[in-house]
């Protein structure tokens, strides 16, 4: 029986929208001309060792975060939120939403825990109407970016460390709640709850997933929309 308040918490890319943002941003970022091929490249590589769990998020975060050091966070804001609603906002799985609201119906307490910064999770947050994120906290002073995150990063055994803390403010009795993901750097949030699911995975998750017994789903965004 549960001691506490039962939690949902939900990985954004791959499992509450159906791509991944940060390659979406990245195509966006070199369309608009503001990417060199050669930061295009590197992009590309910490998103495929992303994929297959084994990214140095750290260093990766470090690196892209300190080449906004100095700038303006509100015009940046303004820009990933229209680029939200623009190219990604469409991406919401179906099933996403219907899980959400499955939860909520139980009283569930719903939170985002996503790697992605502030800047992204917010939008989606708000698109489901979900009134808590864990996310990567990105450094900010005076309204600009110092260039830094504030660790840990919500990455790995970073996203245990930020749901821990956040049960104990809530309240919430994580052997009885639930966490839904896509990728292998998860699995450390995965076995920490009582009640992992495994969306979309990518290969090692698929794997050590079925090596456990743990069930697979696949989320989807619809298609009319996906095709607009």
């Amino acid at each position: 029986m549960s001691t506490g308040t039962v939690a949902a918490f939900f990985d954004i890319d791959h499992t509450v929208l159906e791509i991944n943002s940060g390659t979406k941003w990245v195509g966006y970022q070199w369309k608009s001309g503001r990417m060199s091929l050669v930061e295009l490249l590197r992009a590309v590589w910490w998103s495929g060792q992303y994929r297959f769990g084994w990214l140095d998020f750290d260093a990766m975060a470090g690196r892209v975060i300190a080449q906004y050091e100095g700038q303006d966070v509100e015009p940046i804001e303004r820009d990933v939120q229209a680029w939200f609603h623009r190219e990604v906002e469409w991406a919401i799985c179906t099933e996403a939403r219907r899980q959400i609201e499955h939860h909520r119906r139980e009283g569930h307490l719903i939170a985002l825990l996503t790697s992605a910064t502030r800047f992204l999770s917010w939008p989606v947050a708000r698109a489901l109407e979900i009134d808590h994120v864990l996310c990567t906290e990105v450094e900010e002073r005076d309204g600009r970016f110092t260039g830094k995150f504030v660790p840990p990063a919500c990455y790995g055994p970073g996203k245990v460390e930020l749901a821990e803390r956040f049960a104990e403010v809530h309240g919430i009795d994580l052997e009885a709640s639930y966490f839904y993901s896509d990728s292998v750097s998860d699995l450390p949030m995965l076995a920490r709850v009582g009640q992992p699911r495994v969306v979309n995975p990518d290969p090692r998750l698929r794997r050590r997933a079925a090596a456990l017994g743990w069930s697979v789903e696949t989320w989807t965004a619809p298609r009319t929309e996906a095709a607009s």
